[in-house]
């Protein structure tokens, strides 16, 4: 059970990093030239960030999505059409070697690993807070003082 919630938190954190990355990337770096989907003449930049986007993309890309995200869930569960070995691994080792991040040395392997791990817990507490505040502003990076339905607007009036 333990090695299982270990494998959980890895795997929900590295998806964390990438989403907070998801949120902050076409705001800083621009977003993709080009059309989403030729067919609906459905460019990339008429796609809002955030949760805005959620409703602007078409059916066949949230299918492709699904159908990727299964694919991922199904080869963690090893089948039996992946290699056998790869279910002896350690958590979050799935053969993979990123260059620059894999070692042979076990006391640096652990130093990055943990470092993955605190990192990856700040991302699952960043994305939720950039969803709360998207679903309340309408902008991860939102104005507060737009957001007039704030409890903590309760007494402001009779601050003088």
């Amino acid at each position: 059970p333990e090695l299982s919630r270990r494998v959980s938190e890895i795997k929900h954190g590295r998806i964390a990093m990438l989403a907070a990355m998801g949120y902050i990337t076409p705001t800083f770096a621009g977003k993709f030239p080009g059309y989403l989907s030729p067919s609906m003449g459905l460019k990339f930049a008429d796609v809002p960030n955030g949760l805005a986007a959620i409703s602007k993309v078409p059916a066949f890309g949230w299918i492709q999505m699904i159908a990727y995200a299964l694919y991922v869930e199904a080869s963690a569960l090893n089948f039996g059409y992946f290699d056998e070995s790869n279910s002896k691994l350690a958590p979050g080792d799935y053969g993979w070697k990123p260059p620059l991040l894999a070692t042979t040395n076990p006391e640096l392997r652990k130093k990055r690993l943990n470092a993955e791990i605190a990192n990856g817990r700040l991302a699952m507490m960043a994305i939720i807070g950039m969803f709360f505040q998207d679903g309340l502003t309408g902008s991860a990076w939102g104005d507060w003082a737009l957001y007039t339905a704030s409890p903590m607007r309760a007494f402001e009036n009779e601050l003088g």
